[in-house]
């Protein structure tokens, strides 16, 4: 007997609304959760090219390890998703994602590179399968015309969470620098403290989110029988979803996902290391120290400081890893400011195909001004690029299921497939850099925000076509 397609709430549908407006804070938190985690590798790959002696290139191989997963499980997380629904479909992903947290405990311990992009991959599995659940459910809970809007709202949460993380990867993880001892001139005793001391700066913060994910999986437990949730459609399962790649509206969008999250990705896992440049190392590690010194004494004077210590220490101790990784958080910080204001212009109607063009556009020009520049406008503009990252993600993914009705949870695992991009681009990226250096390998996220210009153009002049729904008797 065939299913009963996706319940799509229209304007003014006020059951579907009430249904999830008290639903809604705890879906966002997801974005926040998933946010905060996924950023801690920015500061977690310089640390472990140090540790490990490595390339550019296989330092993201780290990013490769976590994206990849995307691209594995999000056609597995739709079928799981139509099979259990949202509610249970988000509990399995946060329980999937805190055992890939708690794996970097025993792998930190063994410091083996391999165990830790093990880890990155079982952790990714799980935001997979969040990210396939979320970002429709909060599309379809409440009025159609504002799903724009509300997505927006969800991803500034989660840039709220990208902004807070480098602040403590950089406290936690950075803290002692990125250049390990020389083993030829250290004594094995001192060697061995070296590394016991950083593994345990580097599995403290993932166990930290294991905690709080473990919390949020119970949370969601509790409201697994929520009213007026709606159900994924069953009629579309495993590559059958491949056939939705027909449509040029949803195929593009699933090419611009991949170009977006690459290049974000890229640009933020390299940033430590391009502000340590030479032509911009002065100016990176003075302002980063001089923003360090304020917030802790900030912390310290409002008593924050005992409930995050990670932030409050011996400013003489901050090294330039740290304090370069602590400018970092403006990067995420602007794309969290950058959707707040994206978010009231698309409530006050500004098409949103346009918005994502001239954010394209900004992007592109930041990121070649910072190419050809050096110091103070190098380090600033790279940093303003997360500004103009802000709307991307959730305008792209929202265009791209427009229309797409009872099929929204298979076009939502083929968008969320398309986050592979963040394991492709970097890695290009980061093998440029080995041949050209830093400032040239940035031409690459460059090229993959010229195409999402054109994307929002063609978006802004193709109309949507609506999916109607088959009913199949038995």
């Amino acid at each position: 007997m065939a299913q009963p397609p996706l319940a799509v709430p229209k304007d003014g549908d006020k059951t579907a609304s009430s249904g999830g407006g008290w639903l809604l804070p705890f879906v966002v938190a997801l974005f926040f959760a998933w946010g905060f985690a996924t950023v801690m590798i920015d500061a977690l790959a310089p640390k472990l090219k140090g540790l490990f002696a490595l390339n550019y290139a296989e330092a993201m191989l780290t990013q490769f390890a976590f994206f990849i997963a995307y691209f594995v499980m999000s056609i597995p997380a739709a079928v799981l998703l139509s099979r259990v629904g949202y509610l249970w479909g988000i509990i399995i992903g946060l329980v999937v994602m805190a055992a890939g947290c708690l794996l970097f405990s025993p792998v930190a311990a063994a410091g083996v590179y391999w165990g830790f992009l093990a880890a990155l991959f079982i952790m990714a599995s799980g935001i997979t399968l969040l990210q396939v659940a979320a970002n429709p459910l909060i599309a379809i809970i409440g009025r159609e015309g504002r799903s724009h809007f509300r997505l927006n709202m969800a991803q500034a949460l989660n840039s709220l969470g990208t902004f807070i993380g480098p602040f403590v990867g950089a406290a936690i993880i950075l803290k002692s620098g990125v250049t390990p001892p020389d083993p030829a001139r250290t004594p094995p005793d001192v060697l061995a403290a070296y590394r016991l001391t950083e593994a345990h700066a580097v599995q403290a913060p993932f166990l930290g989110i294991a905690a709080g994910l473990i919390l949020l999986a119970v949370i969601f437990w509790l409201l697994r029988k929520a009213p007026n949730v709606p159900a994924p459609a069953r009629n579309e399962t495993g590559l059958a979803s491949f056939r939705l790649l027909t449509r040029p509206r949803l195929a593009l969008g699933v090419l611009c996902i991949f170009l977006y999250v690459g290049a974000e990705v890229a640009i933020g896992s390299l940033m430590t290391n391009y502000l340590l440049e030479p032509k911009n190392h002065a100016v990176a590690v003075a302002a980063g120290t001089a923003i360090h010194d304020a917030l802790r004494d900030f912390t310290v004077a409002s008593g924050l400081g005992r409930l995050i210590p990670a932030l409050v220490g011996d400013n003489s101790a901050l090294s330039a890893a740290a304090a370069a990784g602590t400018l970092v958080a403006f990067y995420w910080g602007g794309a969290m400011v950058g959707r707040l204001v994206g978010s009231a212009l698309l409530y006050l109607k500004v098409p949103a195909a346009r918005l994502l063009t001239a954010c394209a556009v900004g992007a592109i020009g930041l990121v070649v001004l910072s190419s050809a520049t050096a110091g103070a406008l190098s380090v600033w503009t790279i940093i303003a690029v997360g500004l103009t990252n802000s709307i991307m993600f959730p305008t792209i993914f929202t265009l791209g299921i427009e229309g797409m009705g009872a099929k929204t949870p298979q076009a939502s695992g083929l968008l969320c497939m398309a986050i592979v991009g963040g394991a492709i681009v970097p890695l290009i990226t980061g093998a440029t850099a080995d041949v050209t250096g830093l400032s040239l390998a940035l031409l690459a996220p460059a090229a993959c925000y010229l195409v999402i210009a054109a994307y929002g153009l063609f978006a802004h002049s193709n109309k949507v076509v609506e999916d109607v729904p088959v009913v199949v008797t038995p």
